[in-house]
């Protein structure tokens, strides 16, 4: 299976994270941000990736470096797991409804760090205590670490909860398809013959 182990240790953030590729979606999370919580329990479930999560930070400042080092962490678990990321799909994407909401994610495996992110109705947004926007710290931190194209809409939606929840189970299915061995593919799917470099 192809899994890796992350550990980040500073002043601001205390993180073991441990991801599965080829998992069943079995979880074990905690962290001291409930919603995060929750997304991350999305995240295993809807991506069939196995997780092991540890998190501690400065809450009590707010939950801002903890949802970014959490991120950051679960990107650099995922470049390690993927290794030379000979066999991969390369490419996901998945269009997820939620009631009203309707999001879009498209990511690409490329070993370049490319973000892109439309969800402006999540502007100045709170769900419960949690800071809507803290979605985008997460996303931007796993792309810069993971190497990866990933491209995030809003497509429309009025429930910041099911926006935010959308753009984590949308993320979740592309970054399951963009990671799946395909057995057609020789060798790394890229004509320059890496996608590490």
């Amino acid at each position: 299976m192809r899994r890796a182990t992350v550990e980040r240790n500073t002043k601001e953030t205390q993180i073991r994270l441990t991801v599965g590729l080829d998992g069943g979606g079995e979880r074990q999370i905690v962290t001291p941000v409930p919603f995060l919580t929750h997304m991350l329990d999305a995240v295993g479930r809807h991506g069939l990736f196995d997780l092991d999560i540890r998190a501690q930070g400065d809450v009590e400042v707010d939950g801002h470096h903890t949802v970014e080092d959490v991120g950051i962490c679960l990107g650099q678990a995922f470049r390690q797991a993927l290794g030379d990321r000979q066999g991969i799909a390369r490419y996901g994407e998945a269009t997820i409804p939620m009631d009203e909401t309707l999001v879009s994610a498209v990511v690409d495996f490329s070993g370049r760090a490319a973000f892109v992110y439309r969800a402006d109705a999540l502007k100045g947004r709170w769900i419960g205590d949690f800071d809507a926007e803290l979605a985008r710290e997460f996303f931007g931190g796993f792309v810069s670490a993971a190497l990866c194209n990933l491209h995030l809409e809003v497509r429309y939606g009025e429930n910041a909860h099911h926006m935010v929840e959308a753009l984590f189970k949308a993320f979740a299915r592309a970054t399951r398809a963009g990671v799946q061995i395909d057995p057609r593919v020789s060798g790394v799917p890229s004509t320059k013959g890496t996608l590490t470099a």
